[in-house]
């Protein structure tokens, strides 16, 4: 199973933003979207980093409210892992736990095609364990759909 596949059933829809605005701005975002996430962007598929409500939360902690007013380029991680179309799910899925992070850009060429988060990967990978249960007791019961 590819992020392709993942893609296929979420959708490439991603929300961007611009570097330059605020963090108030992007908690709105964040809450109008219902995500958690946000891919920094100067241009329309361009990945200059990637925001999360985790950044926020470790901003707001390290020097108070006042990041609310500052640039979203301030707590933006700009070194993103990135994961092609044809990424094994298993092996982004190792690669999220491993580096403890739950969103990844799909990108192909330069070009950003998809987000995925953690829970979007992990639901397909109980739905394909699921289909392959069921086949394999209705191989040793004999029922096959």
């Amino acid at each position: 199973m590819r992020i392709s596949d993942v893609l296929k059933d979420k959708g490439g829809e991603v929300v961007t933003v611009p570097p330059a605005m605020i963090v108030q701005d992007l908690l709105t975002t964040l809450a109008e979207h219902g995500i958690g996430a946000a891919v920094v962007s100067t241009g329309a598929n361009s990945v200059d980093g990637i925001v999360s409500e985790r950044d926020i939360v470790r901003a707001l902690a390290a020097r108070g409210a006042g990041v609310l007013t500052e640039p979203v380029s301030a707590i933006a991680t700009t070194r993103v892992h990135t994961v092609p179309p044809d990424a094994d799910i298993a092996e982004v899925e190792r690669l999220m736990t491993e580096r403890r992070f739950r969103h990844v850009p799909v990108v192909l060429g330069n070009r950003l095609t998809g987000i995925v988060s953690i829970g979007d990967v992990v639901k397909k990978r109980i739905t394909e364990l699921e289909v392959e249960a069921t086949a394999l007791s209705g191989y040793i019961t004999g029922e096959r759909s």
